[in-house]
């Protein structure tokens, strides 16, 4: 989260480490979090609910690509098929990661783009995962499973510190 409450999407190139800042609103993110399965949902949200429709159709995403910037803002295509057919669709950046991440398929960056807003790897400050009551629950029952009782004695202090505030 930056300090004006918008969210940096960074995305870093496997090969070279060159980054691209993408600055995204806040319901933006948290699909993205939902994607990565870092926040749980009882019903299935938007993006999935798209993944559902295009797999009850036949439809997958071959990939999806972040193609061009102009004035700020980040233009992105979803690469579609049904087996027989390819389809390209517009789509906003943050939707064409939010599907990749769900459809396990790759994102690329344009050459253009990277060149335009990547900057060099640097160090970046490690970001804390979020980490939900679920989600240490889930964590708690495996370390029990693996008789790590040092491990799960401070996973349940973290429980009980998110349980009370």
């Amino acid at each position: 989260m930056s300090r004006t409450g918008s969210y940096i999407l960074m995305l870093e190139e496997p090969e070279s480490g060159r980054r691209i800042p993408i600055v995204i609103g806040e319901h933006e993110a948290h699909s993205i979090l939902i994607a990565k399965g870092m926040v749980p949902t009882g019903r299935p949200m938007t993006h999935k609910l798209m993944v559902d429709m295009m797999d009850s159709y036949g439809i997958s995403l071959s990939s999806a690509s972040i193609d061009r910037v102009a004035d700020g803002i980040f233009y992105a295509t979803l690469h579609t098929t049904d087996g027989f057919n390819n389809k390209d669709i517009d789509s906003r950046t943050t939707d064409a990661v939010t599907l990749a991440l769900l459809c396990g398929a790759p994102l690329y960056v344009a050459e253009s783009v990277l060149e335009e807003c990547g900057t060099a790897a640097t160090p970046v400050q490690k970001v804390p995962e979020v980490q939900t009551i679920e989600s240490l629950e889930q964590e708690l029952l495996r370390c029990e499973e693996n008789e790590d009782y040092e491990r799960a004695a401070e996973i349940q202090e973290r429980i009980e510190k998110l349980r009370n505030g």
